[in-house]
């Protein structure tokens, strides 16, 4: 990983190469820069003053709700650290050869974030699992590695759905953050007996991040608040990032039996897969009668996922959406996620416009809706409940809906509203996982970000399993993705004295990397907390000057995805 305050890999010029590529991809502008954007804050939450860079680097003053914005960006983020962004995913899906070109893009936003204010080894963490997220989601468990090659094979996995000619650019970037985060440590002894203040009240200024004049003023106004095109015009102008005039060849997407296959590859939910496989039979023989001509009963489309939690509805929902475009069913097969702070405005009357743009946004794909029975219980959700339900009717063609949550709140939830009930006749549960996959699932993901975890890791994590109590808030998946993405900023952390870590150092976890945080509820779901709630992390820094330092401290997370 590049130093930002020597390499110029600002989190602008990240930004600008993204919309570059995205404009050579067909992916909107506008689209791409607020990935980038909720992508980097997600990533950089845990630095401390990281929203007075954001702002700057995006364009907003804070004064003018820039940390507001930062805020709002983080949490709409925190979903791309588990899965790739609905533009990723849909280039994925089509097996765009401009597919490469974007998670890499996506990654360097991700690592350029992991720079911002003072840095917080948990944001390399985030930047490791994020941009392991762009990549490929891993979908079955590492199998054991041959003698010699450390605890899991590193090598190509045929059960890694991986971004169609990816290597591992990033991911190689990634194996040097132990090197930048620990001079970045070092460093911070200088930088806390500095004067001068940052953004914060008696705040440090870091003297190793990106300098303020890299950037609003080459930024310009986002585009959520003027011309999408106009905004981002200035990425586009430089020779570099002019379109290729020779045509790629274009591979066919994806077919119902990769999808298929790729869901059969992901551990545990034998159950959901049943009822997915028998739902793509079902209506590929009523496409099939259509085409014949025959009379066919209307099937609903519409799905209810039941599940707390982590248990993998989101996955499952990209892959659906895949699988009913390649049916035929759906024109393009992205996915747009969404909770209630998606679709409520502020206003009421505005909501019905809010929650018309994100469904139209969703128009050819899924509209997939977190802890949908939100919506239930006050005016505001009934105009967006009633929006939602006229615009199923209006593009009832080239539209899916999946809404998930809690199983008894759902319930209550489409019962209330008989356009609900009528749409959404067929509901999957999803069940909580046993250690054993949850164990699985973190070998995954240990293997997808580019690290080591042998036998005394897993059991470790074992032994933090068997003390979780199992309440309806427990994060399941996303239990295990925190701890690990705590781990890699740990790792960080405890080779932040080895001056040249060798690559198995850099890459190898230990079991006391996994480290529960003593001052919440393990049994509960690991993103709950509300943001701002600071937890510590990392032993203070030692250092030489007598100023005292304060220990690291990471907000822990609200909840988000699935």
């Amino acid at each position: 990983m590049t130093d930002p305050s020597t390499s110029g890999t600002t989190l602008t010029s990240a930004l600008d190469a993204l919309v570059a590529v995205a404009r050579r991809s067909g992916v909107d502008p506008g689209a791409a820069l607020r990935e980038g954007e909720s992508l980097a804050a997600t990533v950089a939450e845990p630095n401390k003053g990281a929203f007075v860079e954001w702002a700057e680097q995006t364009g907003r003053a804070v004064a003018d709700g820039g940390a507001e914005a930062f805020f709002d960006a983080a949490v709409a983020g925190r979903r791309f650290r588990a899965g790739p962004t609905p533009s990723m995913s849909l280039l994925s899906l089509e097996r765009s050869p401009h597919a490469p070109d974007y998670a890499r893009a996506l990654g360097e936003v991700a690592l350029a974030a992991s720079a911002l204010g003072t840095v917080d080894p948990r944001a390399v963490g985030n930047a490791a699992m994020a941009t392991s997220a762009q990549l490929g989601e891993p979908t079955a468990s590492a199998s054991p590695a041959g003698p010699g090659q450390g605890a899991f094979d590193l090598g190509p996995d045929p059960q890694r759905q991986q971004v169609p000619g990816v290597g591992d650019h990033v991911l190689d970037q990634l194996r040097t953050a132990g090197n930048e985060v620990q001079q970045r440590i070092r460093d911070l002894a200088v930088t806390r007996g500095t004067s001068g203040t940052s953004g914060l009240s008696g705040g440090p200024v870091p003297t190793d991040g990106p300098a303020p004049t890299d950037g609003p003023a080459s930024r310009g106004t986002p585009p959520d608040r003027a011309d999408p095109a106009g905004a981002t015009e200035t990425a586009g102008d430089e020779p570099e990032d002019a379109p290729d005039q020779t045509p790629e060849p274009e591979e066919e997407p994806k077919s119902v039996e990769e999808l298929l296959a790729e869901l059969d590859a992901l551990i545990g939910l034998k159950t959901v897969k049943g009822e997915i496989h028998r739902q793509a039979a079902v209506l590929r023989v009523e496409g099939l009668r259509q085409q014949a001509g025959l009379e066919t009963p209307t099937i609903t489309r519409h799905l209810v996922f039941n599940g707390n939690p982590g248990t993998g509805k989101t996955t499952v929902a990209r892959l659906v959406a895949g699988i009913y475009r390649a049916l035929g069913l759906l024109s393009k097969g992205q996915l747009v996620e969404v909770d209630r702070s998606e679709l409520v405005a502020g206003y009421l009357g505005q909501t019905a416009a809010k929650t018309a743009e994100v469904v139209g946004s969703a128009e050819g794909g899924v509209l997939f809706i977190d802890e949908a029975y939100a919506l239930s219980g006050d005016q505001y959700g009934k105009e967006a409940i009633d929006t939602l339900v006229k615009e199923m009717e209006d593009k009832r063609n080239d539209l899916v809906v999946i809404v998930a949550g809690y199983p008894l709140p759902m319930a209550v939830f489409i019962s209330e509203n008989p356009g609900l009930e009528s749409r959404f006749r067929t509901t999957i549960d999803f069940v909580d996982y046993t250690d054993d996959e949850l164990v699985d699932i973190f070998a995954s993901m240990v293997t997808g970000a580019d690290y080591d975890a042998g036998e005394e890791v897993l059991e470790r994590l074992r032994e933090i399993l068997g003390d979780v109590v199992r309440g309806p808030s427990f994060g399941n998946a996303r239990f295990v993705r925190n701890l690990l993405e705590a781990a890699i900023g740990h790792h960080a952390w405890r080779l932040r004295e080895v001056a040249e870590p060798t690559l198995e150092q850099l890459r190898t976890l230990e079991p006391d990397d996994l480290v529960v945080d003593p001052n919440t509820d393990p049994g509960a779901e690991a993103d709950a907390a509300p943001v701002g709630h600071a937890t510590e992390l990392v032993p203070p820094v030692d250092v030489v000057d007598p100023t005292p330092v304060e220990p690291f401290e990471a907000p822990a997370e609200s909840g988000e995805g699935s």
